[in-house]
């Protein structure tokens, strides 16, 4: 450690560091606590639900793009976060993953559409979403959603850990194909 005598009162330098006026090392430093574990996807869903129940909270933030679907980033906590999104009909996220996040979401108003690969035996699964369902997935599910409706809707996500990237994929005939990642700070 060095001092620079000309900007230290002299008695600050002439006395010797003690525990209490060191500056703290690897071994007097304070642990710093650990990440938190990801939520699992039905404490997800339950954050989920629990926001749609109370529209007062998110209702008034709503816009409706007819560019691409609005969203809005409503919670970041350390463990997860909570998007609102609005899609009006003929919007779609395409094939996506998230990022290894587990995620849940709901269709707090309107319906939307769900495509997800089933796996190879079970091929295209195509799920309608009325107002109030809820999805709930782990942290390797690809999916689509697209409002094929004629209104628009709306929808309530959390993701834990919060979403880091994206990647998105074309379906093809030999199965999905990624063709793109894209970062937090793009959102």
């Amino acid at each position: 450690m060095s001092i620079d005598l000309a900007t230290v009162p002299p008695t600050a330098a002439t006395t010797p560091p003690t525990a209490a006026t060191a500056p703290p090392t690897a071994a007097t430093a304070p642990p710093t606590a650990a990440p938190r574990p990801p939520l699992s996807p039905n404490a997800l869903r339950r954050i989920v639900r629990d926001l749609a129940e109370r529209p007062e909270r998110w209702l008034h933030r709503v816009r409706l793009s007819a560019e691409e679907r609005w969203y809005e980033r409503l919670e970041l906590a350390e463990d997860y976060e909570v998007w609102l999104i609005s899609w009006l009909p003929g919007q779609s996220t395409g094939f996506h993953d998230h990022g290894g996040s587990r995620g849940a979401f709901t269709v707090a108003l309107g319906e939307l559409e769900e495509l997800a690969l089933a796996g190879p035996e079970h091929g295209l699964t195509v799920r309608r979403l009325a107002s109030g369902t809820e999805r709930a997935f782990g942290p390797q599910y690809l999916h689509d959603v697209r409002n094929t409706a004629q209104g628009p809707a709306v929808t309530l996500h959390a993701y834990s850990p919060p979403l880091s990237e994206m990647a998105h994929y074309e379906l093809r005939a030999g199965g999905l194909v990624r063709t793109s990642t894209e970062g937090a700070e793009q959102w």
